[in-house]
């Protein structure tokens, strides 16, 4: 299953248009499935259109900025997107449509950031004398062009570059550097190496817990070396599974197998654990939920942990 992305465009849409081709060569692990602009006339639009990708346009004239991200974020959600990638999106975003897409919207930027934020890039790099320019994707948090910085391409300045001439170069380095970006950061969904790390500081964050290797897998104990508990175990397609999960305690039998029926596409009864009441959480998913990973890993930690360490949340529940 490849991850659904929805790009955002004003205009004519390069650098759409090379997430969309690079989207169908073999192994992509994403698909576009929205193109929506705030212009009407966007000339990108008809790129999209002419290879049946659903597009969707309205004018920001005349809105609040609150009211028009309103109704894209809307139509985004429709799309079934997971992410989203800003690609000549020249729109100042509400921090309310940031914050519903926190860590799943991209943006690419004409500069090596943090260098020249903001508008003007090329001519400021020439201006200042440096020896490069670039282009940086970075995630979008409500600070412009401030987000955790996840690819760059270095452009060279030559001595007869005017902002036009080192502005073509860079759009070729844009077109290169963010489909690749673009896979990589959602591909993470699929990386074992990288699902072990989310869990590893989610289980370690809890109190008085250590890993141990449990047949080979990793495993997180709570209480001391000698005497704790595993609470949880961390699964990377073990006996023929396609799965990549979470495998932590539940009540009981019941509890694991109303789980699963509630939803078969995220919990599955694991071997050799579901016997005993364990449950999988599938990790390696597009739409992966870490507060609700956290939120397990806390619960089966309560219930693997000694009554030293969980007698005051027990007192807390009695009120």
């Amino acid at each position: 299953m490849r991850t659904p992305v929805a790009i955002l465009i004003s205009g004519a849409g390069t650098n759409m248009a090379a997430l969309l081709y690079a989207s169908r060569l073999p192994d992509n692990p994403y698909e576009i499935v929205l193109v929506a602009s705030n212009n009407p006339d966007a000339e990108g639009l008809a790129i999209a259109q002419a290879e049946g990708i659903p597009t969707f346009a309205h004018s920001h004239k005349g809105l609040t900025r609150a009211a028009f991200d309103a109704i894209m974020d809307a139509e985004i959600r429709k799309s079934g997107a997971h992410y989203v990638a800003l690609a000549g999106y020249m729109r100042i975003l509400s921090d309310e449509f940031v914050e519903g897409w926190r860590d799943r919207m991209l943006n690419i930027h004409p500069s090596l950031l943090p260098k020249y934020p903001g508008l003007d890039t090329y001519a400021r790099a020439i201006a200042a004398g440096d020896a490069h320019a670039g282009c940086t994707i970075h995630l979008v948090t409500p600070d412009l062009d401030a987000g955790p910085i996840l690819g760059q391409a270095e452009v060279t300045i030559t001595p007869v570059d005017t902002s036009d001439t080192l502005a073509a170069r860079i759009r070729f380095a844009e077109h290169q550097l963010y489909p690749r970006v673009l896979a990589d950061y959602v591909g993470r969904s699929a990386n074992a190496d990288w699902l072990l790390e989310q869990v590893r500081a989610r289980a370690l964050a809890l109190p008085e817990t250590h890993e141990r290797p449990s047949h080979g897998a990793p495993g997180w104990r709570v209480g001391s070396e000698k005497s704790g508990k595993y609470f949880a175990y961390f699964a990377d397609r073990h006996h023929g599974s396609d799965a990549i999960a979470l495998i932590v305690k539940t009540d009981g039998m019941d509890e694991m197998m109303a789980h699963i029926d509630q939803n078969p596409d995220l919990y599955f009864k694991p071997a050799f654990y579901g016997a005993s009441g364990w449950i999988g959480l599938t990790l390696n998913r597009p739409d992966t939920d870490w507060d609700h990973v956290t939120d397990w890993l806390a619960q089966s930690w309560r219930r693997c942990a000694p009554k030293s360490l969980t007698k005051l949340m027990d007192a807390a529940d009695s009120f």
